[in-house]
């Protein structure tokens, strides 16, 4: 199967008000994280590593940190379609600033319609992680699907700070519910729930088709609480199974499905303890799938 021509958008926006003082001058994505890394070279690093080089970053708040560390780190050559390129908000619908995450990307069609992707890849820029985004898109086109959402399974009692998923077998979304008050468990382990991890591959047609009606009522413009809840009845809504995603040189000692929402000063600090000691649960040094960042501090 030819390998499809994909544009990512990075939503890099958010305040991060829970990782104060962190955050009091920069916005979570720019935040230091292992030493020289800032968190959204993990994102970054895993597009590139998956082959895939047209990444525009979509900032808003407190973005001077961030749109200097992707200045000096993110400078990528080579054809005109490899770029890492900022795009602050454009205004495009009057003098308001992003009204959501669906609406930052509705708001960059212009951006789509340049590049005429067939996949549309909208992920976010403040977890640590690795993924190999070429597995994703195989099961995304397998399935022929419309939306494919990037999900793992987590405790019932953490699930209901996520979007939750309700699939079949084939991994075919049959509910999405953000934030619910009583997750809806996995079937076949009723301990644990299948959470989106907030990352997304939709159809190109479908996302414009879909970003346009959701412009013109009034809702939340959010990804996991409007637009995927209102697909699953109608399209071929997937959920991919992070646990399935296979990276190349783990070292015995790690996590082989290692995702961490460092939201809190508290997650912050215990994921850089991860990263101590002779049998680290997330080895940065990873060869065959490095984590790239800017070659000096700043």
């Amino acid at each position: 199967m030819p390998r499809p021509r994909v544009l990512a958008f990075i939503l890099a926006g958010g305040r991060g008000e829970r990782l104060e003082p962190l955050t009091r001058d920069r916005g979570k994505p720019a935040v230091p994280f292992g030493g020289k890394y800032r968190i959204v070279d993990f994102v970054l690093s895993n597009f590139m590593n998956s082959g895939i080089y047209a990444i525009y970053v979509l900032v808003q708040y407190k973005a001077q940190s961030l749109i200097e560390h992707l200045r000096n780190a993110w400078r990528i050559g080579g054809p005109p379609d490899h770029f890492v390129m900022v795009v602050p908000p454009q205004m495009r619908r009057g003098e308001i600033w992003y009204q959501g995450t669906a609406d930052a990307v509705y708001q960059n069609l212009n951006l789509m319609r340049d590049f005429r992707p067939d996949i549309v890849a909208i992920f976010g820029a403040d977890h640590v992680y690795r993924m190999d985004l070429g597995q994703v898109l195989e099961f995304h086109q397998a399935r022929s699907s419309d939306v494919t959402v990037a999900a793992l399974p987590v405790s019932i009692e953490r699930a209901g700070g996520f979007g939750v998923i309700a699939a079949n077998a084939d991994g075919r979304i049959e509910r999405f519910e953000e934030k619910p008050p009583r997750a809806t468990p996995i079937a076949s382990d009723p301990v644990r729930a299948l959470a989106s991890m907030g990352n997304y591959l939709f159809d190109h047609d479908v996302l414009v088709e879909t970003l346009i009606e959701d412009a013109r009522r009034s809702t939340d413009h959010d990804f996991g609480r409007t637009i995927i809840p209102e697909l699953v009845p109608h399209a071929n809504v997937y959920a991919y199974n992070f646990v399935e995603n296979a990276i190349p040189g783990l070292q015995p000692s790690e996590e082989a499905a290692y995702w961490r929402d460092i939201g809190t000063i508290g997650a912050y600090w215990e994921a850089n303890m991860d990263l101590l000691g002779r049998t680290p649960r997330l080895d940065l040094s990873n060869p065959r799938w490095p984590i790239f960042t800017a070659p000096f501090p700043g």
